[in-house]
């Protein structure tokens, strides 16, 4: 058994798939490959984190590197931390998964994440190491093995958010936070209070298996509940890590990544802080979204799905601001990484300093409805292989004009291919999208199993 990057790092089920032993060799690599003699760990509040933090930091100090622990943090603290002590880094998480499911996503020195060739060249070392040649290899002893310390990482990382509102603050502004029982509990609540705000806080009790359960982005019903009942202004999910949000305005209304990434970039276009006026998102952007963008004369570049792509995209570019509709949005300028707690700092200051509210702001953009549906095929490979499916597709696909967005693609680890259709109603969406389905099975042959 060994471990295979994602879209963002290792993931599994804590020891089934992601084994303490795994773990320890996956250390002993990354020493090995990142040449690091100093390296920071943190961890969301997962019953399977410490030993897991325990087995990274065990395999690292075998190879004689010197261990921060950094505790329960946000993913985009210890980037942060990262980025401060000039340090590679990881992070022990599995972001907005159930609480079974832990993962490993590392950062190089500077809170960058991994490039493909390094993740290949770790997979590579990680193999080596668990044949029985590669256990067999003695590492340093006595003073050359390396030592644990432990750290707070919170505070560094407070200040730093705080600091990216240039001494501007949140008086006035009441809000209603949801921590999903994750690592926000650690740093979220405090530093909107310690900028004035008036905090609720939901899910904030995490107990090791109610990480997410319920609760964060993925189910905003009870934040949105909250919010109305209370009078609050404004309300914000986090995820298990913290590296994705979504709003509530005061109306119990739900604003996702696009509408988040919309009021940002229109605020920051306006004070000539927009690099290139130009935004990165995925191909899963509402068209609602891309029209508003085009209507102020905002370029978008697009990207496959996933953050790390978007990361991409906005290095090589230079550009300052992307993101996606699930609610990673990355400020290049003042992060290195999706930053849920940043996002959220960002919209409500814009609320601050322009007095609107978050209902008001997020009428920039109108999110068109999107109808998504997996068809198990027998064939998922095969879309470029079929003439007469593409010839049905772009029938449709006039048909709706301006007015509507098809997205098919197969996914790159099920046998299914996925149907995305926005049009200007519900039924509209639903409509066409059943139709696409029924040519996708035609062509590709249906597969017995859920879709």
């Amino acid at each position: 058994m060994t471990l295979r990057f994602g879209t963002d790092g290792v993931r599994g089920v804590a020891n089934s798939d992601l084994t303490p032993e795994l773990v320890v060799a996956l250390g002993r690599a990354a020493a090995r490959v990142l040449h690091a003699d100093r390296f920071l760990v943190g961890r969301d509040t997962r019953v399977s984190g410490p030993m897991l933090q325990g087995a990274l930091s065990a395999g690292l100090a075998a190879e004689g590197v010197e261990v921060l622990d950094l505790g329960v943090l946000p993913t985009p603290g210890v980037a942060w931390a990262s980025a401060a002590e000039s340090r590679p880094a990881a992070m022990i998480s599995a972001s907005h998964n159930p609480f079974p499911d832990n993962g490993i996503k590392f950062f190089l020195s500077g809170g960058r994440k991994l490039s493909h060739e390094i993740e290949q060249r770790l997979e590579d070392e990680l193999d080596k190491l668990l044949t029985a040649e590669g256990l067999s290899l003695a590492g340093p002893t006595g003073a050359g093995l390396g030592r644990v310390h432990s750290s707070n990482g919170s505070s560094g990382y407070a200040a730093a958010l705080a600091a990216t509102l240039d001494g501007r603050g949140l008086d006035g502004l009441s809000l209603v936070l949801d921590c999903a029982n994750g690592a926000a509990c650690a740093v979220g609540p405090a530093v909107f209070a310690d900028l004035g705000a008036e905090v609720a806080v939901l899910n904030d009790s995490p107990d090791g298996i109610n990480i997410n359960r319920d609760a964060g982005s993925n189910h905003p019903e009870g934040l949105a509940a909250a919010v109305v009942a209370t009078g609050a202004d404004v309300g914000l999910a986090f995820d298990g890590d913290a590296d994705r949000v979504v709003a509530v305005d005061h109306t119990g209304a739900v604003v996702d990544g696009d509408q988040l990434i919309a009021i940002c970039a229109l605020d920051r276009q306006a004070r000539g802080l927009l690099a290139d006026d130009t935004v990165v998102v995925t191909v899963m952007a509402n068209l609602g979204f891309r029209q508003a963008m085009r209507s102020h004369g905002i370029t978008l570049v697009e990207t496959k799905v996933g953050d790390r792509y978007v990361l991409e995209a906005l290095e090589q570019g230079g550009w300052s601001l992307g993101g996606e509709q699930s609610g990673h949005v990355v400020f290049r300028d003042l992060a290195t990484t999706g930053d849920g707690i940043l996002t959220g700092l960002q919209a409500l200051d814009v609320m601050g300093r322009t007095g609107r509210s978050l209902e008001e702001l997020s009428r920039v953009m109108t999110r068109l409805p999107q109808v998504l549906r997996n068809v198990r095929v027998t064939d998922r490979g095969g879309l470029d292989r079929a003439p007469g499916l593409q010839e049905e597709i772009d029938s449709v696909r006039r048909r709706l004009g301006d007015e509507g967005r098809i997205l098919i693609r197969p996914s790159g680890t099920e046998p299914v291919v996925r149907v995305m259709v926005e049009a200007p109603t519900v039924d509209d969406a639903e409509a066409v999208c059943d139709e696409l389905c029924a040519a996708v099975v035609r062509s590709l042959g249906a597969a017995a199993g859920p879709g």
